[in-house]
């Protein structure tokens, strides 16, 4: 086989690998997609049922996150990637942590699901605690969608998406404190809403994070702690 040959298949095995470690992530995120979204619905319908199969299925979030960064490791060790490439890897390793980290608080909403389901006090505020649910859902798909199509745009509005959750959960969290003081029974009950109101308000920030990663993969610039009107004025259109 020519030089030329040899370098063509080390390309193109080369961006076989990358495609499957970008397959990969979006795989995941269809999983943690589904995690929240049972989350959610078992805390919209105050069902224990679908709350203890998010708990069951977390070690597969798990299995991703481990199995993405094996391959990860991998290319950098073997391809030692540089410019875009290496970016893309840095981007999958870093929105794989944050996929896992969201599986994580979705499974923290659903341990507070099977806990309050035999609960009388605080059940009237699941509903609002649902509605921020639902937000964060929809920033989740959209991060995703950011992600798979490489779209800054997409990317920019997610972040500004986050900042209407964060209003949300600020309001949910006044309207738990107003519960607890007329009712200093149900103070139990509502603190754990106030943890699962805050799980839902760290996945907004993490899908935050991803559409950061979406930037920093197609402009080369880390936008990290960087002000949502400074990256409006920089890459929106």
């Amino acid at each position: 086989m020519e030089t030329s040959d040899l370098k063509h298949h080390y390309s193109q095995q080369f961006n076989a690998e990358l495609e499957e470690i970008r397959s990969r992530v979006l795989a995941m995120g269809g999983l943690v997609e589904r995690q929240l979204e049972l989350a959610i619905s078992a805390l919209n319908k105050g069902e224990s049922e679908a709350a203890e199969e998010v708990v069951s299925n977390d070690y597969q979030v798990n299995a991703y996150d481990v199995d993405i960064d094996e391959r990860c490791t991998q290319i950098l060790a073997l391809r030692q990637p540089t410019a875009s490439d290496l970016r893309l890897v840095l981007a999958v390793i870093k929105t794989t942590a944050d996929l896992e980290r969201i599986g994580d608080e979705a499974k923290r909403v659903a341990r507070m699901v099977i806990r309050a389901s035999s609960g009388e006090h605080g059940r009237n505020l699941f509903g609002q605690i649902a509605h921020l649910g639902s937000k964060v859902q929809q920033m989740l798909h959209r991060a995703l969608d950011a992600f798979a199509r490489m779209d800054v745009d997409a990317a920019i509005d997610v972040a500004h998406e986050d900042v209407q959750v964060d209003r949300e959960y600020e309001s949910a969290m006044r309207q738990s404190m107003t519960y607890m003081m007329e009712d200093p029974r149900s103070i139990p009950s509502v603190l754990d809403l106030i943890w699962a109101a805050r799980a839902l308000e760290r996945i907004g920030d993490r899908c935050c994070n991803i559409s950061e990663y979406v930037i920093y993969f197609v402009k080369g610039k880390d936008v990290r702690h960087t002000s949502l009107d400074q990256i409006k004025k920089e890459f929106g259109e």
